[in-house]
C-alpha cells in the first residue's frame, strides 16, 4: 500500500499522487529546502544590512569613511550584488545602487549608483 511521503498516511486515489493533503506536500517540500532557503535568507539579510550601514553614512553627509569604520557598524565585506570597473581601472563595490570605492590608507569613497537599474559604460555617481 503506498503512503503520504510525510505523515504515512495510507493514499487513496490516484495511482502516482505522493502526499494525502497539500499540507504535507508543503511540509515535506519545506523540510527538503530549509538548508538552502536558510542560506539564502542570510546572504539576503548581510546585503541588505550592508547597504542600510552605505545608505545611512551617505544620507549623513559622510562622503569618505575608515574601513574600521564600517567593520564596528557590522558590514560584511564578502558580500555585495556588483561591481564595476571604470575607464581608469578603478573597482566599486555595490550592495545595490550604494557602493563604495577603496581609496588610500583604507578609507572608502561612498558613491550611489543613480542608474542602478540600467546598465551604462559612463557610470553615474552622486
Amino acid at each position: 500500500m503506498r503512503t503520504c511521503l510525510d505523515c504515512g498516511e495510507p493514499l487513496k486515489g490516484r495511482s502516482d499522487k505522493k502526499f494525502c493533503s497539500d499540507q504535507c506536500r508543503n511540509s515535506f517540500n519545506n523540510r527538503q529546502n530549509r538548508e538552502e532557503l536558510n542560506f539564502i535568507r542570510n546572504v539576503q539579510n548581510i546585503l541588505r544590512r550592508n547597504r542600510r550601514i552605505l545608505f545611512d553614512l551617505k544620507n549623513s553627509g559622510i562622503q569618505t569613511v575608515h574601513r574600521d569604520e564600517l567593520i564596528t557598524r557590522g558590514f560584511n565585506f564578502h558580500f555585495h550584488t556588483s561591481t564595476f570597473t571604470n575607464r581608469k581601472g578603478r573597482v566599486y563595490y555595490f550592495c545595490f545602487e550604494q557602493g563604495f570605492l577603496e581609496k588610500a590608507d583604507d578609507y572608502l569613497e561612498l558613491v550611489i549608483r543613480d542608474d542602478y537599474v540600467t546598465q551604462s559604460s559612463d557610470f553615474p555617481f552622486s
